[in-house]
């Protein structure tokens, strides 16, 4: 009886709580205290042109994570984590990554640990990859098998979790 609850609620939603935003959040707050406690800036000397590419990986991040939620808006798809789909967007940036915007939280997260000369903010950017995949990611991926079937089957055999280059 328990699966069926289970497969009922996935069904509903993904998750009871929206574990990305929180999981973003936890990760950048900890890399900061962690660089107050024990600074990083001041042991690796950060050069100038580190520096910029880490504005410029952020600012990937940030226009990926906002053509991914535009393209989500024009398709009418619901976009909190913790409700349920409302359509399989597959075109944009989901045809190149099922998670476009978790992977510009980690870019957004590694951009800052190298434009802001903390180190520990890179970490922290493969910390909530990695969280983010556990709790979030595994529980979408099967809401959205229940919902969309077959279509949801081809488009993660043709589309990576993370990311497709070439």
């Amino acid at each position: 009886m328990p699966d069926v609850d289970l497969a009922t609620d996935r069904a509903e939603r993904p998750n009871l709580w929206p574990w990305p935003p929180i999981l973003v959040g936890l990760c950048a707050a900890a890399a900061v205290a962690l660089d107050h406690v024990l600074p990083t800036g001041a042991v690796f000397a950060v050069p100038d042109p580190v520096r910029a590419a880490g504005v410029a990986v952020a600012a990937v991040g940030l226009g990926l994570d906002l053509w991914a939620i535009r393209t989500m808006r024009r398709h009418r798809a619901n976009i909190l984590p913790h409700r349920a789909a409302t359509a399989l967007v597959t075109t944009g940036p989901f045809a190149f990554s099922r998670n476009p915007i978790y992977l510009a939280n980690g870019l957004l997260l590694a951009g800052a640990g190298l434009a802001l000369a903390n180190a520990w903010l890179l970490p922290a950017a493969l910390a909530q990859m990695a969280l983010v995949t556990r709790l979030a990611i595994r529980r979408e991926e099967a809401h959205l098998a229940i919902r969309f079937g077959d279509g949801w089957t081809a488009y993660a055999a043709a589309v990576p979790r993370w990311l497709r280059l070439g």
